[in-house]
């Protein structure tokens, strides 16, 4: 006895938006449907900008070029929400806050050539 497997076609067919939500329609009839919060470019984004949509990479991909979005079925179907800072601007002051460290007074070699902090008893 064989077993009927349907071909599953990951490519996407189309793209539509509710109120708060990201629906996409595979070519297999499936339709992934995320909260549209994950993707905060999208969800800044003006009506004609969401509506403004490409298919990229063969099929696999969506592009926003006026708000500078893609996103792949991969990830939908695992469920991924966008990284942290993905709304412009946001990566630089994510990068920011990670380099910055409280400012510290260098060590320096005491006589004996152990090493202390000025202000510090030996």
């Amino acid at each position: 006895m064989g077993i009927l497997a349907l071909a599953a076609d990951e490519r996407v067919a189309d793209v539509e938006f509710t109120k708060d939500a990201l629906c996409v329609t595979l070519k297999d009839g499936r339709i992934i449907s995320v909260p549209l919060a994950w993707y905060p470019r999208l969800f800044e984004a003006s009506p004609s900008q969401r509506k403004n949509w490409q298919i990229i990479d063969g099929g696999y991909g969506i592009h926003w070029p006026e708000i500078d979005e893609d996103l792949h079925t991969a990830g939908l179907l695992r469920g991924a929400p966008a990284p942290r800072g993905s709304l412009p601007g946001q990566e630089l002051v994510t990068i920011f806050k990670k380099s910055v460290r409280p400012h510290r007074k260098p060590a320096v070699r005491s006589r004996s050539g152990s090493r202390r902090r000025p202000g510090r008893p030996a």
